[in-house]
């Protein structure tokens, strides 16, 4: 059997890079035909005839001449030049040995020139040779198993089809895995795809590099001015030592750019060889203003408009602490709150002091509260938790009941589980909650009371365009009564985000000619939206629940109906229209903000 080096020539990827490149000169002249389309198949001057999905790929790259040739001769170079640019375009698709033919076709008293493409047989990969030099080829069992999990992930299989968008892509994917964690400095020292155009086979190899081990140094600021260096380097996750990982500097990218005190982050490396055991993590900053104003507006069908202004000073008494006030006016709630934050520690922990008024008009209840606490928060890129202690005294005035005045000393704790897609626009993910707070008439409070929370978001992509999403809650306070409890720590339900096609609030205990808390509450939600374009949905949806003050005096309430929903630049917005199944009356629910 003769030799493969005697019937056949081999080609390199290099070559084919260069070929891929010279594609990027292509005159806007060139074109082929669709010959589907009686339009374009009419005003062509030169016809394309091949297979269908090699058609449908030249014509992503031509456009036909509508204008006639001057002459023959431009004809001929046109001819020419299409035909060798048509054959450097099927390479880089992995057919390697075309047959392109230049004629000439009638149609009617129209005679045109055809180009006839018949690609040949297409190339499919022989053999993948993957070998690493540096660091990564030390005994160490992890080390061999990352070696062994980069070769079984290796995209471009044997018989897989061979095209050099593919090659480039795989070779870009396994470097970024590899740079991803400890090997900063890794590199692909030679790769290779040889071809065997007589058996339409393509043999892969490659040369990787791991380099040394990185381990993060010290972290450099450039831009600090005003504060101190700790409020930069207690936001990082890692401390010299910690071997190197990408995602580590995306996350503290990312906690810098969420600080207030700070307009532009910019975190990285240099990955220098000969600085390997310890390199300088790199931070430059642009110091934001310390004070704000912010106003800002809205609506929803659950408190009706809104307007807010908002002050924040980021180095209150020049403690890099931050200071929030806020003064929101609602058409069913006014709300006055001023907190003081600590920054987060190495740990992601700080410490909040705040103090609220707020006053509430919703079912025929009054209330008036007045609540001061701190709080411990700890935060992660998942998870939030939070521990405090809480005292409110709420004047509560049912319409047609007796006044009350409740006063409660809370401890109270709060954790949530975030991992969702896009913090705006979810479409796959999850967010739990749960919280428990309680209160003693031995400790500054009305009434001895256990108030527990859980809730759970559920959302599952279904094709490109489908979103299905599942929510469920319920909620208990364990107490010998509902009286002495401020309503925060009790239940109702309806509206927005818990039960629509009733009013907000609208669900729970009569009290008077009032709808307040109680002791019991469960309500859930199934919602489907189909995503028309990216920035506009329509949704259908099913909620079902109930608030009363036991588990025995609970009636479901049924609502349902459908939706619109808009990606907006500020935000996402709902509309939608449900039916109270109870009733049968229908009732608009919006929901959109603002900020300006």
């Amino acid at each position: 059997m003769p030799s493969i080096a005697s019937k056949t020539h081999h080609f390199y990827i290099q070559f084919c890079f260069v070929i891929l490149l010279s594609m990027t000169m292509i005159p806007s002249s060139i074109a082929v035909a669709d010959e589907s389309d009686d339009t374009a198949k009419n005003s062509a001057i030169v016809i394309l005839s091949a297979p269908d999905d090699i058609k449908e790929f030249l014509i992503k790259y031509f456009k036909l001449p509508t204008e006639p040739f001057p002459d023959s001769t431009a004809e001929k170079t046109y001819l020419y030049r299409a035909q060798k640019e048509i054959r450097n375009l099927l390479v880089t698709e992995g057919y390697f040995s075309p047959i392109i033919s230049l004629s000439h076709q009638t149609q009617g008293e129209i005679t045109k020139p055809e180009i006839k493409v018949d690609p040949g047989i297409l190339t499919r990969i022989g053999s993948v040779a993957i070998e690493f030099h540096g660091a990564i080829t030390q005994a160490d069992t992890k080390y061999q198993q990352r070696m062994e999990q980069i070769r079984a992930t290796w995209p471009l299989q044997t018989e897989a089809p061979f095209r050099s968008s593919d090659w480039e892509q795989a070779k870009a994917t396994l470097l970024a895995n590899l740079v991803q964690e400890e090997f900063a400095a890794a590199n692909i020292v030679t790769s290779q795809a040889k071809i065997d155009t007589d058996q339409a086979r393509a043999d892969l190899s490659l040369v990787i590099d791991s380099g040394p081990i990185f381990y993060f140094g010290e972290i450099q600021i450039t831009g600090l001015e005003r504060y101190d260096p700790s409020l930069v380097t207690n936001l990082a996750t890692f401390k010299a030592g910690d071997a190197y990982r990408r995602d580590l500097l995306h996350l503290y990218q990312i906690a810098m750019q969420k600080a207030p005190q700070f307009s532009t982050v910019s975190v990285s490396i240099t990955p220098d060889t000969t600085q390997h055991q310890s390199i300088p993590v790199q931070v430059i900053l642009t110091e934001a203003q310390s004070q704000r104003f912010a106003f800002g507006g809205g609506y929803s069908s659950n408190n009706g408009a809104r307007g807010e202004i908002n002050y924040r000073n980021h180095n209150f008494m020049n403690r890099i602490w931050n200071l929030t006030s806020m003064l929101r006016l609602e058409q069913k709630r006014q709300t006055f709150f001023v907190g003081i934050d600590t920054l987060p520690n190495q740990n992601n922990i700080n410490y909040s002091l705040g103090g609220s008024l707020q006053m509430t008009d919703i079912e025929n209840l009054k209330t008036a509260e007045e609540k001061i606490g701190a709080t411990r928060n700890h935060r992660t890129q998942e998870i939030q938790e939070q521990f405090g202690l809480n005292w409110q005294r709420e004047d509560k005035k049912p319409a047609g009941a007796i006044h009350q005045i409740n006063e409660a000393l809370a401890l109270d704790w709060r954790w949530r589980r975030q991992v969702v897609d896009d913090p705006l626009h979810i479409r796959r993910g999850d967010v739990t909650e749960i919280r428990i707070a309680g209160g003693s008439q031995q400790v500054l409070s009305d009434q001895d009371f256990i108030r527990t929370y859980a809730r759970q978001q559920s959302w599952w992509p279904i094709g490109s365009q489908h979103v299905l999403y599942v929510r469920a809650e319920v909620g208990y306070t364990l107490a010998p009564s509902r009286f002495g409890i401020p309503q925060e720590y009790l239940f109702r339900a309806g509206g927005i985000q818990s039960i629509r096609g009733y009013d907000f609030k609208s669900i729970g205990v009569e009290e008077g000619n009032a709808i307040v808390g109680g002791r019991a509450m469960a309500t859930g939600t199934v919602e489907y939206t189909h995503w028309l374009t990216h920035q506009w949905g329509a949704a259908a949806f099913a909620d079902i629940g109930s608030a009363a003050d036991s588990w025995q005096k609970m009636h479901p309430f049924l609502g349902y109906g459908g939706g619109i929903r808009w990606r907006s630049p500020a935000g996402p917005l709902a509309l939608d229209l449900a039916r109270a199944h109870e009733t049968g009356t229908l009732r608009l629910h919006f929901s959109m903000s603002v900020a300006f």
